[in-house]
């Protein structure tokens, strides 16, 4: 709808602070980059990214030079010969960037590029895109179902579901201050925990009962009203990172000894995943690499409950 090729049904679509709902696509001056290349098969590399330059009748001095241009910043230029059906994945995907670069477009617009791409190809494409973003300083609207690309790439998130926005932000205030469970669940890898609980009046500290007479209590800075909540059921939502093992000494403000037992132990490289239940909920904390611990041992975890979020279990919302 942004680049034209699908009417809207409702609202507007302004690009420079001007409305663009009856300009044509091609009038638009908007780029797009497609999940499945769409390179022309009969097309030199450069061909291909020529293409669009072409169309627009420019100069042939300016087209060598803007494509010459677009596959150094790339690094393709050894490739312009080419035809996409010698290239890999990683090579395509920047041949079908090179083809919107060279554009010098008001708008950027990124359909899904990576998903096509195994793992590590995704991983080196993210770091293109990036630097091309802090290079051009073009508006780039990136779609994509990958929280990792998501985080990573955006200045700004706006996370749908089901066509609705769920919330909108910078990457840091959605994954720090999430409005719904939906939203607090999507943002981080490993996923948020999410856990049982019931709301215990305790002063200044009213604190959470998990299942096993288990109990956490929150900073008094964020005691806010739940005293007034007592006995209600919520759901306390811990990211795995926010677990830590318990050093000697006093832990820090506002973080709760938790003690559990391990039931799988998941050496990661540069951290370690500990499984462990409360109740009848599987638990996930990531803690630093070159655990000793093993399945069937205990261990005592420090819960940050500065950073714990209190899910509603009927509404979904964030208290």
């Amino acid at each position: 709808m942004i680049a034209g090729l699908e009417e809207i049904n409702d609202g507007s679509v302004a690009i420079d602070d001007k409305e663009v709902n009856d300009v044509r696509p091609k009038d638009r001056d908007v780029a797009m980059v497609f999940q499945n290349y769409a390179l022309y098969p009969h097309m030199s590399v450069f061909e291909n990214i020529a293409f669009g330059l072409r169309m627009r009748k420019t100069p042939n001095a300016e087209v060598r030079e803007r494509v010459s241009r677009a596959a150094e910043m790339l690094g393709i230029p050894e490739l312009m010969e080419r035809m996409p059906r010698q290239l890999s994945g990683g090579q395509r995907q920047r041949v079908a960037m090179g083809r919107a670069l060279v554009r010098n477009a008001k708008l950027y617009l990124f359909d899904e590029p990576l998903s096509n791409l195994d793992a590590q190809l995704r991983d080196e494409m993210r770091t293109e895109i990036k630097r091309l973003h802090q290079d051009l300083q073009s508006t780039m609207i990136y779609v994509t179902h990958d929280q990792v690309e998501a985080m990573t790439l955006a200045d700004r998130i706006i996370l749908l579901r089901d066509g609705v926005i769920e919330q909108q932000g910078s990457p840091l205030e959605l994954y720090e201050r999430p409005v719904n469970k939906f939203v607090a669940g999507f943002l981080g890898s490993p996923a948020m925990n999410f856990i049982p609980a019931t709301i215990e009046a305790n002063g200044d500290a009213p604190c959470f009962r998990l299942a096993g007479d288990l109990r956490l209590a929150l900073p008094a800075a964020r005691a806010g009203d739940f005293n007034a909540r007592a006995a209600r059921q919520v759901l306390l939502g811990i990211r795995p990172e926010h677990m830590h093992r318990q050093r000697e000494g006093a832990p820090q403000a506002g973080f709760e000894a938790l003690p559990v037992g391990i039931e799988i132990v998941e050496p990661m490289g540069a951290n370690t995943l500990i499984n462990f239940h409360i109740g009848k909920t599987s638990v996930l904390a990531r803690l630093d690499a070159y655990a000793d611990e093993q399945p069937g041992e205990e261990l005592t975890l420090l819960i940050d409950m500065n950073r714990a979020v209190v899910v509603d279990p009927d509404s979904e919302a964030v208290i």
